[in-house]
C-alpha cells in the first residue's frame, strides 16, 4: 500500500532556503519514497519559488485566506508533486522569507503562515479536488498552524499528523489580539490549544495538535524536556511521552561528494586521502593563509550566541599559538563579526574570514580543511559535522543534540577500536574548548591516528536512506498501516 503524505513547510532546496529545514523538506520526497510513500510538497509562493514554476496550472482558489485571494498552483520539485499558494499580497514581496532586505521580520509573518498553515489544512483535509492524503507532516512554527486547523477548524476528513521541531529556539509567538483574526472557534484559546503566555504561539499550538512529534536527532529529543533546552516548552513535551521521537537528519551524497564535487580542485576518496592536499594549499591561497604543514581549522556557520562563537573568539589566539590556523565563512551578530575581524587583524596570514554564505566556498572548505569547529551550545541536530565527516574535515563538536549522535569522540577506546571520528568537548566555555582545540592538534600531530579518524568518519552512512525508513516507518504507524 503506497501512503500519500503532505509534507508542510517553508522553505525547501533547490527553491527557496534560509537554513537546514529546506535541506530536510527537499530531501525528505526521495528518502521515503523507497518505503513506499508518495510525498507531496507543499511551500508558500515567494517569487523564487512562483518563478521556478512558470506557467503552473492553478487547481484550486480561495477568495479569502485570512482576508486575502489566493490559488493553489501545482508543479513539480524534483520528480515528486509540488503545490505552492499562491497569493501575492502575503508572498510576493522583495527580501527573504521572513524578513525584508534589511533583515526585520515581516510585521504581518503571523497572518502570512496562519494562512499557509490554513492552505495546507484545507489541502490536508480533501478540499481540493483530486486530492486526497492519509498524514500531514509539518515543519517548524512555520506550517505549525496547519495541524491546529485541522484539530480545530478541520476542512473535510481528518487525518494524523507528524510535528517536526528543527530549532525549538523559534516558535512564532504573537500576542492575544491576533486570536480572533485566525478564524479558530472559541474553544481553541485553551492551555492545551493555541493559548500560550497569554498569546498566540504557533509552534506550542502545532505540538499540542499533532498525533506524533519528532526532532531531527534523537539526544535532542532528550534535551528538550530539559528547562535549559525547551526553551518553555519543555513541559509539554514531557506530557507528550513516547510520541517525542528523534530521527538525525540525512545528507544528500549526490551533493555532497567528494569523489564526485565539482567545486574541489581535486576529488577523492577515503583510498585517496593524499590527494586533499592540493585542495588544502588551494584553500589556503584563496583566504590568504600562510602555508604550513599545522592543521588548518574551518568554520562555516551563522555568527550567534547558539553556535558558540563569541567562545570560539576567546580561544582564537590559543588556536594560533599551537600553531593552527582558521578560515572562517559565517554572518550574523555584528558584535562577533568585529571580534572576528579584529582577531584576523591581530594574526593576519594565520585567522582570516569571508563574511556571508557562499555554498561552493563552504565545499571548498570541507574539502582543504583538517577540522571543522562546530561550538554550538545547542543543535537539533546540525548539518556542517555531518558534511565534514564525508569529506574527512574532522569535527570537533560539543556534546550536544545531534553532534552527539554523530561523532565518536576520539577517547582511547574509540581510537584504539578505529572507531573514532572527531573530537567532543562538554560545556561551551574557554577551558573545554581550548583543551579540545589542544587535543586535535596532538591527534593532528599522529599521522597514522589522524588518518584513521578520517576514513571512518567517510565511511559512516549519513545518507537519508535510514532516516527515511524511519520517517516512513512512524507515517505508518500513525496511518495505521503497518
Amino acid at each position: 500500500m503506497t501512503l500519500r503524505v503532505l509534507s508542510i513547510a517553508s522553505e525547501a532546496v533547490p527553491l527557496i532556503k534560509t537554513g537546514g529545514l529546506a535541506d530536510v523538506a527537499g530531501a525528505l520526497p526521495d528518502a521515503v519514497a523507497p518505503h513506499g510513500v508518495a510525498m507531496t510538497t507543499i511551500l508558500p509562493g515567494y517569487p523564487a519559488v512562483t518563478k521556478a514554476l512558470g506557467k503552473a496550472k492553478a487547481i484550486h482558489q480561495w477568495d479569502s485566506l485570512l482576508g486575502e485571494p489566493a490559488r493553489l498552483l501545482a508543479g513539480k520539485l524534483g520528480s515528486h508533486p509540488l503545490l505552492v499558494v499562491d497569493s501575492p499580497n502575503l508572498f510576493s514581496r522583495d527580501g527573504g522569507p521572513y524578513a525584508d532586505l534589511a533583515g526585520r521580520d515581516w510585521g504581518d509573518n503571523w497572518r502570512r503562515f496562519a494562512a499557509f498553515g490554513r492552505a495546507a489544512a484545507d489541502v490536508a483535509g480533501g478540499a481540493v479536488k483530486g486530492l486526497v492524503f492519509d498524514l500531514a507532516h509539518a515543519h517548524d512554527w512555520q506550517a505549525a498552524m496547519a495541524p491546529a486547523y485541522m484539530r480545530f477548524a478541520p476542512a473535510g476528513t481528518a487525518i494524523p499528523s507528524v510535528m517536526t521541531i528543527h530549532n525549538m529556539a523559534f516558535q512564532g509567538y504573537y500576542g492575544a489580539d491576533i486570536f480572533a483574526l485566525l478564524g479558530l472557534p472559541s474553544w481553541a484559546w485553551a492551555i492545551d490549544g493555541v493559548e500560550y503566555h497569554g498569546g498566540v504561539g504557533f509552534l506550542k499550538a502545532g505540538l499540542e495538535s499533532a498525533s506524533a512529534i519528532t526532532t531531527v536527532s534523537p539526544t535532542y529529543a532528550r534535551e528538550i524536556r530539559d528547562p535549559a533546552f525547551g526553551m518553555g516548552l519543555e513541559g509539554l513535551i514531557t506530557t507528550k511521552g513516547d510520541r517525542v521521537h528523534g530521527i538525525v537528519n540525512g545528507i544528500d551524497p549526490a551533493v555532497w561528494n567528494p569523489e564526485t564535487d565539482q567545486h574541489l580542485l581535486q576529488t577523492y576518496s577515503w583510498r585517496s586521502l593524499a590527494r586533499r592536499a592540493a585542495n588544502k594549499r588551494a584553500l589556503e591561497r584563496e583566504f590568504h593563509l600562510e602555508q604550513g604543514d599545522g592543521p588548518l581549522f574551518v568554520c562555516v556557520t551563522r555568527l550567534t550566541w547558539q553556535k558558540g562563537i563569541d567562545v570560539l573568539l576567546e580561544v582564537i589566539d590559543h588556536l594560533v599559538g599551537l600553531g593552527g590556523r582558521l578560515a572562517l565563512l559565517g554572518a550574523g551578530d555584528p558584535a562577533l563579526e568585529a571580534g572576528l575581524h579584529a582577531a584576523a587583524a591581530r594574526h593576519p596570514g594565520r585567522v582570516s574570514l569571508r563574511i556571508g554564505y557562499d555554498e561552493a566556498l563552504s565545499h571548498r572548505m570541507q574539502g582543504g580543511g583538517d577540522a571543522i569547529l562546530v561550538p554550538s551550545r545547542f543543535e537539533p541536530c546540525g548539518l556542517t559535522q555531518l558534511y565534514g565527516l564525508a569529506y574527512g574535515c574532522v569535527p570537533v563538536v560539543a556534546h550536544t543534540g545531534g553532534l552527539a549522535d554523530t561523532v565518536v569522540d576520539a577517547n582511547l577506546a574509540a581510537i584504539n577500536g578505529q572507531a573514532a571520528t572527531g573530537v567532543t568537548f562538554h560545556g561551551v566555555t574557554y577551558p573545554s574548548f581550548a583543551a579540545a582545540i589542544t587535543r586535535t592538534i596532538a591527534l593532528y600531530g599522529q599521522c597514522d591516528v589522524w588518518t584513521q579518524m578520517q576514513r571512518t568518519g567517510m565511511k559512516t552512512d549519513f545518507s537519508w536512506k535510514r532516516s527515511g525508513q524511519a520517517y516512513a516507518a512512524l507515517y505508518r504507524q500513525l496511518a495505521g498501516a503497518e
